[in-house]
């Protein structure tokens, strides 16, 4: 990481690293889960959005976890990227010490979908001390037309908010954490394989994609410091880069990152 990296990290809460990831990469990584997903929600991997069929998040809802079942193919890929040696470094920096892999999803967001309002994902998976940090990589080029990343810069600094209601019409998922006066949500625009590392305090979210073709889908992990005393048991397992699993104090509340709409459970 640069100077300058360090400095808009600090002062912003994410930082956008580009071409970490290269274009066979993430063609693999693309054509593996819209495989696995080429019949719909998969059993035991795949979030269950209520609606019908106009909705296309009811056959493509995001699918959680997948590094757990590393006997799939796109869970292998899922934990290859979890525990990837290019990332330990850029963590272990904005952590300022070891960094554990607890969580991984990834989203679909084909045309027509909702976006997912602003949040914070600490609300979720509730770290003490400290807070969590993504991963987020861009599966495809991302901008505003087909639902791209917003971010809130400075917001980091801002207390977890406890969420208001979020409109089912616009987001798939239920909260929503309004932007605090002063501040604004700026797009996060990528293109495929560049990786958006934000702080676990920082309100970010995204718009519908509007795009009559174009998917936006993306490989998204989280991390907690080593040091880490409490996690929202949802994200019990943190492993190390070696594959350790290390044990932490399951906090109270918490949950899967963005409950859905009429929640269903998995699939």
């Amino acid at each position: 990481m640069t100077e300058t990296q360090k400095a808009q990290f600090a002062r912003d809460g994410y930082i956008i690293v580009r071409e970490l990831y290269n274009s066979d990469e993430i063609a693999r990584i693309r054509e593996a889960f819209m495989a696995e997903a080429k019949d719909g929600p998969v059993e035991g991997l795949s979030d269950r959005v209520a609606g019908d069929a106009s909705d296309p998040l009811v056959f493509y809802p995001r699918m959680m976890n997948p590094h757990s079942q590393p006997q799939w193919e796109v869970g292998a890929i899922a934990r290859d990227y979890l525990l990837d040696a290019r990332l330990k470094p850029i963590l272990t920096e904005l952590l300022a010490e070891e960094p554990l892999g607890v969580q991984t999803m990834f989203y679909f967001k084909p045309a027509g979908a909702r976006g997912q309002e602003l949040h914070q994902d600490n609300f979720y998976l509730r770290v003490k001390p400290g807070t969590c940090l993504a991963a987020w990589l861009a599966v495809d080029d991302v901008d505003a037309e087909n639902g791209g990343m917003k971010v809130v810069p400075g917001s980091h600094f801002e207390e977890i908010a406890c969420p208001q209601k979020a409109d089912p019409a616009v987001s798939f998922t239920t909260d929503y954490v309004p932007v605090p006066a002063g501040m604004e949500a700026v797009p996060a625009d990528m293109k495929a394989g560049d990786v958006l590392f934000f702080n676990g305090s920082v309100i970010h979210g995204s718009t519908p994609n509007t795009s009559k073709t174009r998917f936006r889908r993306s490989l998204i992990a989280h991390y907690v410091p080593r040091r880490s005393q409490e996690l929202a048991h949802w994200y019990q397992s943190p492993m190390t880069f070696d594959g350790e699993v290390i044990q932490i104090a399951a906090a109270e509340g918490g949950g899967p990152c963005g409950t859905p709409q009429g929640a269903m459970g998995p699939h």
